[in-house]
């Protein structure tokens, strides 16, 4: 791949970045409050962000725009802004696109990237599974092969996000049949329209009601061998490398959009109501004052660990996952906390039904549990100080 300037990426990544504020306001957040309350997969706004942006992190030889985790950061951060529910729609296709994107062949790159980039297909992830819970490093979903140039896959996933309305998904599987090394996982890529798919009921969620999250039961589904992404058993390269990587950033960026979102909510509404009150308003209140300082504060030490970990990560940095792994957790942390903080400053309007902070706390608390979840994330972060096995039981 050819090396492009940093003042050159530096000029599209803001151009993207521009394009997801833009799409965000025009098209997110005016559909928002009822994507939430009819807890629908928000169509609208996904092929908006499909067709100008879907090919964020194809490769530019493919036809992508060649960006990495800095711009999955930054346009996750716009987006989760309007809408924490097309965010991470939008992500979960932006890490699929990168784990196809990996090692990719060149049948994989005409199938697929080539689509994605020209803003016509969408993917996302199918790693989840009912048996292994948050650790979706660990599939069960069993891959063999069938004659010379088939795989079959039968299994089960959980929890995929645009469950339905994908156009392909990423999964992972364990090798079966006679001779097999235990433990051999690998990655594939599966067509939405492959015999064999059996979609779960649709999402009802207390937050991210739109990301249409279901189960996809893999009823003997067979797909070409060319569908096999790098080699068998790659799997766990894909998660640490790039599937890791990847959704990290796009979860930050999400929840950091929540969380900059909640303090501009509560911004405003002190601005609106500084005149309204006879006497001294609570505009003018130290302990007011106060808060939303310590809110602001939070924000932006938060988007600057997660702009400096997607930066360190791009390069290859030696403590990289420190700053991954912490990002993602302290998002979560800072989301949730800032909602909080706005709720008690815009007071009994905020706890109104159709208060968009009503939204914002329910979909910030998703945070905490997408996996890898928050405990998990710091247990990762002091094993790699100590010097000690990530995935040691």
């Amino acid at each position: 791949m050819k090396q492009r300037s940093a003042a050159l990426v530096g000029v599209e990544l803001g151009a993207a970045v521009a394009t997801a504020r833009e799409i965000s306001k025009q098209v997110l957040a005016p559909e928002a409050a009822a994507v939430d309350e009819e807890q629908r997969w928000p169509e609208k706004g996904m092929a908006a962000l499909r067709s100008r942006l879907g090919g964020l992190v194809v490769p530019a030889e493919c036809g992508g725009m060649g960006h990495g985790l800095l711009a999955v950061a930054q346009v996750g951060e716009a987006t989760g802004q309007a809408c924490a529910s097309t965010s991470i729609c939008f992500g979960m296709h932006l890490v699929g696109s990168a784990v196809i994107a990996a090692k990719a062949s060149r049948r994989q790159e005409e199938h697929y990237l080539n689509p994605i980039a020209a803003g016509e297909h969408l993917t996302t992830l199918a790693l989840s599974e009912p048996g292994t819970g948050g650790e979706f490093w660990l599939p069960q979903t069993r891959m063999e092969r069938v004659g010379g140039s088939l795989l079959r896959l039968t299994g089960a996933k959980s929890f995929v996000t645009n469950a339905g309305h994908a156009d392909s998904y990423v999964l992972s599987t364990l090798a079966a049949g006679p001779g097999k090394p235990p433990g051999q996982f690998s990655c594939t890529v599966v067509d939405a329209t492959v015999p064999g798919l059996e979609w779960g009921p649709p999402w009802q969620g207390f937050g991210m009601r739109g990301n249409a999250s279901r189960g996809l039961e893999l009823r003997g589904a067979e797909i070409a061998d060319w569908c096999l992404l790098g080699e068998e058993g790659d799997e766990i390269w894909y998660v640490f490398n790039v599937v890791a990587p990847y959704f990290l950033m796009a979860m930050a960026g999400t929840y950091l959009g929540v969380a900059a979102a909640a303090l501009e909510e509560a911004r405003v509404h002190l601005l609106r109501h500084r005149g309204a009150r006879v006497g001294r308003s609570a505009a003018g209140q130290p302990v007011v004052q106060h808060r939303l300082g310590t809110m602001w504060a939070r924000v932006e030490r938060t988007r600057r660990l997660i702009y400096h970990a997607a930066a360190e990560a791009e390069i290859g940095a030696p403590q990289a996952l420190l700053g991954l792994a912490s990002a993602k957790a302290e998002v979560a942390e800072a989301a949730e906390a800032t909602v909080n903080d706005a709720l008690t400053l815009v007071g009994g309007i905020g706890y109104s039904e159709h208060s968009p902070l009503h939204r914002m706390l329910r979909d910030a608390r998703a945070a905490h549990v997408m996996s890898p979840m928050t405990d998990l994330l710091r247990v990762w972060t002091g094993r790699a100080l100590l010097d000690e096995p990530l995935l040691e039981s």
